[in-house]
């Protein structure tokens, strides 16, 4: 993260908003304000829905996902996403390989529903991830840079190919303005 700051000054920790230039100076509060946290990966588009699909769709979405399993997931791709208006870039651990096939089933259920719904479907090639920084704007030239060096890095010190981070899947929510709804929680 160091890297990426030093190449980005701009970026921020997601959902902290923390200058992650600033956060490099501690690494205990760096730590802190990246990894403690509830990370997620989206399954859907965020779209905007009418007050009477949302019953039907959490109850669907419900049904859909009823019978979910404990699966791992391994973020092992450093890359970077820009939203779909350009006005935020986002630095982004990847599923390329362990998890995929769950997380690509659950985008395709999700589909599912919102075409039901009306709405538009996920991304036509879905790259699953989490997003630990955001910058404002289109930094997509110097976030490529930032994931280059970063794995450069990376393979120097490290002999094989590992995954940056590995975690358990727990649980799907349906996010409606403020409000969220429990679709399936998967137990310890």
């Amino acid at each position: 993260m160091r890297r990426a700051a030093s190449l980005v000054p701009d970026l921020y920790a997601v959902d902290a908003d923390y200058a992650l230039s600033e956060l490099c100076k501690d690494e205990q509060k760096l730590e802190k304000v990246l990894l403690g946290r509830e990370f997620h990966v989206s399954l859907g588009r965020t779209v905007g829905i009418q007050v009477h699909q949302i019953d039907s769709l959490v109850a669907m979405l419900r049904q859909k996902f009823q019978s979910q399993q404990r699966y791992w997931m391994e973020f092992n791709k450093w890359e970077h996403f820009v939203n779909d208006d350009s006005t935020r870039s986002f630095l982004s651990l990847e599923v390329t390989r362990t998890g995929l096939p769950e997380i690509s089933k659950q985008i395709h259920m999700v589909d599912e529903v919102y075409r039901l719904h009306g709405l538009p479907e996920f991304y036509k090639n879905p790259r699953p991830h989490i997003s630990l920084a955001w910058a404002l704007g289109d930094v997509s030239s110097k976030l490529k840079q930032a994931t280059k060096e970063i794995e450069k890095f990376e393979n120097s010190i490290i002999s094989s190919k590992n995954c940056n981070l590995r975690c358990n899947f727990s649980r799907i929510v349906c996010k409606v303005g403020k409000k969220v709804y429990d679709i399936c929680k998967i137990g310890d």
